[in-house]
């Protein structure tokens, strides 16, 4: 379906005023027609009675706002620029997603409005009146958080923020059923295609690039890789419902939580095995030190058994967890 800009019909004020000078004229006929002339009444009758008819031609559009028109079920035309236009009188508005209401910053009531009517039996009745204006505006989808698991098989919970707007109106109404949920629904398989390939941390002989060769790629590493993928593979699927991925960003990233408490441990034994490392490191080369220094100055002279023990006792020094407790030795060192 192509796309039909209206935009030469801006002449709402134009009619709007025809209409209400006819509605005066006629009065005037029915005056004249009783005085005078039967035709007359006649004519200004059947004005009086179809006259209010043009006046649903009128139609406002705000900015940023769209409304797409049929007439006797045939696509007219698209209305997206600010102005009072006039239309076909019979010409229907149509929005299948005009009451749909996702997680999202657009889906507010400022297009719903509630008038209250009397029924017969005297009893008041609220009936809700639904805007069928589409919304070209940037708009925020929130979707609900998933459980996914990861390339190793590990469930993680995983929500993203999907930026997006509507930029083909006639794709949007006729060639989807309902563009909102379509991109709910879009987003929701795009995000899952996309988390199986990655692992949570990185992990050792994985390929996320799909090159063939292991790399570093990770859902908590490679955050902006991650979504710029997510916001691609949203929009070539969401691209037959006229709508365009403006940004795609992960919200939330975490462990699912019956395996969070195993996966907090491991991390914290990886990072206690990591600090392990420099400790170890830097004592090396501290005793190395302290060995080369005691040599160049010929403070003392220490064989190979004593330097084995000092050695010793500078890396229990060096590498344990507490304060460690001096002892003087009073004796001979041999």
């Amino acid at each position: 379906m192509k796309e039909i800009v209206l935009n030469k019909k801006k002449n709402g004020m134009a009619a709007m005023l025809l209409t209400i000078l006819l509605y005066l004229a006629s009065f005037g006929l029915i005056y004249l027609g009783v005085e005078y002339s039967p035709v007359l009444l006649v004519i200004g009758i059947i004005w009086t009675c179809i006259g209010w008819l043009p006046l649903l031609g009128l139609k406002v559009i705000g900015p940023q706002e769209a409304l797409v028109l049929t007439l006797f079920g045939k696509y007219m035309g698209t209305l997206k620029e600010a102005g009072f236009y006039y239309v076909n009188p019979f010409c229907v508005a149509v929005n299948p997603a005009a009451k749909t209401k996702l997680s999202q910053s657009g889906d507010v009531d400022r297009g719903n409005t509630k008038s209250v009517v009397l029924s017969a039996s005297g009893t008041a009745a609220s009936v809700e009146m639904v805007s069928k204006k589409i919304s070209l505006k940037a708009m925020t989808l929130n979707n609900a958080r998933q459980k996914i698991n990861d390339c190793l098989g590990n469930p993680v919970e995983i929500g993203i923020a999907v930026i997006w707007r509507v930029v083909d109106t006639a794709k949007a109404v006729f060639d989807v059923d309902n563009y909102k949920e379509y991109l709910s629904l879009q987003c929701d398989s795009a995000l899952r295609n996309i988390v199986r390939i990655y692992p949570y941390d990185v992990a050792p002989n994985v390929d996320t690039t799909g090159d063939g060769m292991a790399d570093e790629g990770s859902l908590r590493g490679s955050s902006d890789v991650v979504a710029n993928r997510i916001r691609d593979e949203i929009q070539a699927k969401v691209e037959a419902a006229g709508s365009e991925i403006v940004d795609a960003r992960i919200t939330y990233l975490a462990y699912a939580p019956e395996i969070a408490a195993v996966m907090l441990q491991r991390q914290q034994a990886s990072a206690i095995i990591d600090a392990r490392k420099m400790i170890v490191d830097g004592a090396v080369g501290m005793v190395e030190m302290a060995l080369e220094r005691l040599d160049q100055k010929g403070m003392v002279n220490l064989d190979d058994e004593r330097k084995a023990a000092m050695v010793s006792n500078l890396l229990v020094v060096l590498c344990g967890n507490h304060d460690a407790q001096p002892i003087v030795n009073t004796g001979s060192l041999y």
